[in-house]
């Protein structure tokens, strides 16, 4: 960072949304369960589908929350909706703004929690990277989230809700009545916030139903990435009830290194894991699947781990997104040296796999790949406490 860009930061002035008592919240809901809400409270089945259609367009194409603002709806359903329903979505309690663009979200849900949301403008994109749970179950020792204990999972509401404040702050709504302007600057999500997303499969699989449908947020399956360090019993069912782009958390190419940096392993071991990849492809018809592979310094990075990994995932459609570590304060490793990555990616391109070494971004201000930690659920822990738990 220099000083001609420095990190801005703002604490925005936006009023904290309070739970209110009987009302439903529409953000989250999928069309089917959005269809009985509205029937329960009071909508004749026969206008179901056509007020469903409307209310949906109000709130995921337009961004409107204010059910006064649905002005093709009648006064007297607007004031039914507005006694019945919200549409609420988790509050920004600060914004970051990187050197390098990258913005992070410090938000705030229900109970007081906060989480973690990242922002990545790329020419001609945007990726969002959301988080699904408060905390980590999983402690991998590489991670800043994995040192935080998991407080609860997210809700498929405060899920789509990342995204629609995200497009808040970006300026992304379109204006009812005026030409749409086609530029996305959200154009890809990735669940690889805070949080093990197949751990919360239900919210998240409902909350991607949301994001996917053409009327409304209209991302397509394509540009959903879901990252799982390996919870191999919902990996086929992500293929068949969400379709999304796979990423694994995989890191090693020994179950003996692996056990120390992605605990889970002890549960599903590389050869269990690899099993269930095989088929994801083909059950998803996804391209191919992501391996991410955090590059340690004298622990994952030598030329024989990369000889072994492109022979571990033979067969398999993949690509390997090579990440240089994002040290945080206390981490018991270090970043490989960067001809040392190169050198390993050169043996991973030579086998015929993509191997591109993913540009840091954010790392000034904790955005980066494995540093999202919530300021005020942090557990104070040491580099020798964490390195103890690592088996370090």
């Amino acid at each position: 960072m220099t000083a001609s860009a420095p990190i801005t930061q703002d604490v925005l002035t936006l009023p904290r949304k309070l739970p209110e008592g009987g009302k439903i919240n529409i953000v989250g809901l999928t069309r089917d369960q959005l269809r009985a809400a509205l029937i329960a409270a009071g909508t004749p089945e026969k206008q179901a589908k056509m007020r469903l259609g409307q209310i949906w367009q109000w709130v995921y194409h337009f961004g409107i929350r204010d059910f006064s603002q649905m002005t093709n709806l009648g006064k007297d359903y607007r004031a039914l909706l507005d006694e019945k329903f919200e549409i609420a979505v988790p509050e920004v309690v600060s914004r970051q703004i990187s050197a390098d663009g990258t913005r992070k979200y410090l938000v705030r849900i229900a109970g007081g929690h906060e989480v973690e949301t990242v922002y990545i403008p790329e020419e001609n994109r945007g990726t969002l990277c959301i988080s699904s749970q408060v905390g980590c179950t999983l402690t991998c020792s590489f991670c800043h989230t994995g040192t935080q204990k998991l407080v609860r999972n997210l809700t498929a509401g405060e899920i789509v809700g990342q995204v629609m404040l995200a497009r808040d702050d970006l300026g992304e709504w379109p204006v009812p009545g005026e030409p749409k302007d086609e530029t996305r600057l959200v154009s890809n999500v990735v669940l690889m916030g805070m949080g093990e997303p197949l751990y919360n499969f239900e919210a998240v699989r409902d909350a991607m139903k949301v994001v996917m449908d053409n009327e409304g947020l209209t991302l397509s399956r394509r540009r959903i990435t879901l990252s799982t360090s390996g919870v191999v019993p919902e990996i086929a069912r992500t293929a068949e009830e969400i379709g999304c782009l796979l990423a694994v958390s995989f890191h090693a190419t020994t179950d003996e290194v692996r056990d120390r940096l992605v605990p889970i392993n002890k549960r599903w071991n590389i050869e269990t894991l690899l099993a269930a990849l095989r088929d994801y492809p083909r059950l998803s018809n996804s391209e191919r699947i992501t391996f991410e592979y955090v590059m340690l310094k004298g622990v994952n990075d030598s030329d024989a781990d990369a000889r072994r990994l492109v022979k571990l995932i033979a067969g398999i459609p993949a690509k390997i997104n090579l990440i240089p570590f994002n040290e945080w304060p206390g981490a018991p490793y270090q970043r490989s040296d960067w001809e040392r990555i190169e050198a390993f990616a050169d043996i991973v391109y030579k086998a015929g796999y993509a191997s591109p070494i993913r540009t840091p971004r954010g790392e000034d201000i904790m955005a980066a790949c494995g540093q999202l930690k919530s300021a005020t659920e942090r557990a104070r822990k040491s580099a020798k406490d964490i390195a103890a738990e690592a088996g370090l």
